[in-house]
C-alpha cells in the first residue's frame, strides 16, 4: 500500500485489516505507533522500474493511493502522478502483480492545470506499461480526516459562502469509507468477479449528483435549518483566486479544482455498488423545508 496514511489510503488500510489481510504500508517516515507493518519508500524518488522491483517483491497486490494537491520540493506533479506510477506499473508487469491505481474523475483532455494533466498522463502511462492494471476514479470525497472535506464542511456551516459562477458541473460525491471498502474489494476479489474482461476502469461516486452550490447546501443541512446566502463569483475572478491559493498554498481550492467544478464529476457507469454489494452512503441531506434553497 502506497499512500496508506493519506485520506484515502488510511480508509483502504482499515478495510483490508478488518478482512484479516496482511498489509504493509510504504512510507517515507516509519512510525511504530501504527498496527500495520511498514516499509521505507520514498515514492517520488523511484522513477525507474528497476527501482521498484525489489520493493514490491513478495507482495501479491500493489495499491497506490499517493497523490498531492500541490508540489513540494522533489514531489512534483510529474514525479508523483506520472513518472513514479509509470515505473511502478512497469515493475508490476515484470513480476505479474495486480496493480491498483487511484486516480480521479474529470480528467478532461483539454485540462490545463498541472494537477489534472499529470494525473491523465499517469493513467495513460500505466495502461501502456502494465497488463494487470486497475484504475479507480472516485468523485469528490467526504469523510473524517480529509483536508478538503473538512474545509467544505466548514464552508457549509457558514451563513455566507462563495462559489464560482461557472461551477455548473455535476458532482457525485461519495464517502471515503465507501471508497476504502471498494478498494479493498479490488485488492481481494478475483478477476472474473470484477468483470475485468469488460473494463479495468472503475468510476466511483454516490447516487446523488448536484452542482457545487447544491453540494454545499446539502452538507449544510447536517448542521442547521437556517438559510445561507450564496454569492457567485465571476469565473475569471474565481480562476485568479485559484491561482493565488496555489501560489500561497492557501485552502484546498486550486486551479485544478476550478477546472473540475466547471465540468461534470460523475461516474459513467458508476461501479461503486458493484464493489460494495449495496447502495453507497448518502452525503447530502434533503429537506425541502430548509430556508434559502
Amino acid at each position: 500500500m502506497l499512500g496508506g496514511r493519506g485520506f484515502i489510503g488510511r480508509h483502504a488500510v482499515s478495510a483490508l485489516l478488518k478482512r484479516g489481510v496482511d498489509v504493509v504500508v510504504g512510507t517515507r517516515n516509519l512510525d511504530d505507533r501504527f498496527e500495520y507493518s511498514q516499509l521505507a519508500v520514498r515514492f517520488e524518488a523511484l522513477l525507474e522500474a528497476a527501482d521498484w522491483v525489489s520493493v514490491i517483491d513478495g507482495f501479491d497486490v500493489i495499491l497506490n493511493c499517493v497523490g498531492i494537491l500541490r508540489p513540494v520540493g522533489s514531489a512534483t506533479y510529474e514525479t508523483v502522478h506520472h513518472l513514479a506510477p509509470k515505473a511502478l506499473a512497469e515493475a508490476c508487469h515484470i513480476q505479474q502483480k495486480r496493480f491498483i491505481h487511484v486516480s480521479a474523475l474529470g480528467l478532461m483532455a483539454n485540462a490545463k492545470s498541472g494537477f489534472l494533466v499529470s494525473k491523465k498522463r499517469g493513467e495513460q502511462a500505466i495502461k501502456a506499461a502494465s497488463s494487470s492494471w486497475i484504475i479507480a476514479r472516485p468523485s469528490l470525497l467526504d469523510g473524517e480526516g480529509g483536508y478538503g472535506a473538512a474545509w467544505l464542511r466548514g464552508v457549509a456551516r457558514l451563513p455566507l459562502f462563495f462559489v464560482p459562477a461557472d461551477a455548473k458541473g455535476q458532482i457525485a460525491g461519495l464517502m471515503v469509507t465507501d471508497l476504502g471498502e471498494a478498494l479493498a474489494q479490488l485488492c481481494l476479489r478475483l478477476d472474473v468477479e470484477l468483470k475485468l474482461e469488460q473494463s479495468r476502469e472503475f468510476e466511483l461516486g454516490g447516487n446523488e449528483a448536484v452542482a457545487f452550490e447544491g453540494y454545499i447546501r446539502g452538507l449544510r443541512k447536517r448542521y442547521t435549518q437556517r438559510r445561507a446566502l450564496c454569492i457567485k463569483i465571476p469565473g475569471v475572478l474565481a480562476r485568479v483566486g485559484a491561482h493565488v491559493c496555489d501560489l500561497f498554498h492557501a485552502t484546498p481550492f486550486s486551479f485544478g479544482h476550478w477546472e473540475l467544478l466547471r465540468n461534470d464529476n460523475t461516474p459513467h457507469p458508476n461501479r461503486l455498488s458493484e464493489l460494495l454489494g449495496r447502495s453507497p452512503q448518502s452525503i447530502l441531506i434533503k429537506n425541502k423545508n430548509v430556508q434559502g434553497d
